[in-house]
């Protein structure tokens, strides 16, 4: 709600009121002034200053769209909003026995929201399929497991760039904790210039049903199976995006790039992460960025690889692993209608020298190089670069370096930097 609108509707209240001067009456505006000011200040906090950073770990009817189509999905989500905000990855306890690990699970089970459906979550399909039929360009997707309130500059870097590259395009965040009040704040400068962005709770039992992946849930749930020492929320958002492009098709993509073009030309396809320096073969490919239509079958042959060899005790196994895993065992991607893009589309800088890439130049050869560099990354097999933010999390984006420059040419809530 807008500051003008806020301060009309406490102004009607006080012409409204027969006891003006009653007790009830000053707390209740107190009150009203107590949450104005909060919204005001998460929403000012939410200026995009992108240089020297690091990774941080409109109207009633826009809110009524971000929370669901009703006034209770907006009570819903308000009444989970605190708890969702204050979720954490499930991480188990070091240095402890399977058995020991898995009884630890059971006793978690009932507190973990995101295995279940509820009254929220069950409204997902209507809500992404309401959301899907506004127009949309292109529909992407990301994933966002954490708590809200870590969900930084970097991040929104993803989604600003983005639009810049599809102003017309929908993207959905599928995040139990972006789907509150305070994701609400943080999504706010892009529906204020008119961009399709929401947050939805994700439906776990209904994304996974009838596909591999449910007999897995299942298993899950009842404690009977090992969630390994990985956090569970990496390996649930490896399953979530292989069962939502199933379910939906579109762009899956990462919440760690900067999207420097269109995908609109691509179709059923992965990137791979490197190549054989001699064969010019792919050698490990990556599933930061799939793209696929509805109902691809080799998403169900992932999502069976995901359910019968489910590791959860080696980082990786699930994810980009996994997708090489069952290429390499069906003997690449004939009769699959897949492309495998060379590293050059997604992640032309690799995460061994993408620390240099956030560097500002110190004399004029660096200088050279910077430029040199941004020339490479402007022509047009090149859709994305990743930030591999597990690397460079800790490390400054710093203004007049390659990254810095990029994110001007590529941000929409640039604060003025763009």
């Amino acid at each position: 709600m807008g500051s003008k609108q806020m301060s009309q509707t406490i102004f009607e209240y006080k012409l409204k009121s027969r006891n003006p001067k009653t007790p009830h009456f000053y707390a209740t505006i107190f009150l009203g002034v107590l949450i104005f000011t909060f919204i005001e200040s998460m929403y000012s906090n939410s200026k995009i200053h992108y240089f020297n950073l690091k990774s941080s770990h409109g109207t009633n009817n826009a809110a009524v769209a971000q929370f669901g189509s009703s006034e209770n999905h907006v009570v819903m989500a308000e009444q989970q909003s605190e708890e969702a905000e204050n979720y954490d990855p499930l991480i188990p306890p070091d240095n402890v026995s399977r058995d020991e690990r898995i009884a630890w699970f059971r006793r978690q089970l009932p507190e973990i929201e995101v295995l279940k459906s509820t009254t929220l979550s069950q409204q997902f399909h209507s809500r992404v399929y309401n959301f899907f039929n506004q127009g949309c360009s292109v529909l992407h997707h990301i994933i966002w497991m954490s708590p809200a309130r870590s969900f930084g500059k970097r991040e929104f870097l993803t989604m600003d760039s983005f639009f810049k590259a599809n102003p017309d395009g929908c993207l959905l965040i599928v995040s139990r904790s972006m789907d509150s009040p305070r994701g609400y704040a943080i999504l706010k400068p892009l529906l204020d210039q008119g961009f399709k962005v929401q947050a939805v709770t994700p439906d776990l039992p209904f994304l996974v049903k009838d596909t591999p992946a449910e007999p897995w849930l299942e298993q899950i749930n009842s404690g009977t199976k090992d969630p390994g020492y990985v956090p569970l929320s990496n390996n649930l958002s490896n399953l979530i995006r292989l069962t939502i492009l199933y379910k939906y098709g579109g762009v899956y993509m990462d919440t760690d790039l900067i999207v420097l073009r269109d995908f609109s030309d691509l179709r059923n396809t992965i990137g791979a992460q490197s190549l054989d320096p001699v064969t010019r073969h792919w050698v490990i490919l990556n599933n930061g960025v799939m793209i696929f239509d509805i109902n691809h079958p080799i998403l169900l042959e992932f999502m069976q690889e995901f359910a019968t060899t489910f590791n959860g005790n080696k980082w990786g196994y699930n994810g980009p692993q996994l997708v090489q895993r069952v290429i390499e065992r069906n003997g690449g991607t004939e009769g699959f209608n897949l492309t495998i893009l060379s590293p050059r589309a997604f992640y032309p800088v690799d995460r061994v020298r993408v620390w240099r890439f956030l560097k500002k130049p110190k004399d004029e050869s660096e200088s050279r190089w910077v430029e040199s560099q941004l020339n490479e990354l402007s022509r047009r097999e090149i859709y994305s670069v990743h930030l591999w933010n597990k690397r460079t999390k800790d490390l400054e984006i710093e203004e007049g370096s390659v990254m810095a420059k990029l994110i001007s040419n590529h941000c929409v809530v640039c604060d003025g930097r763009a």
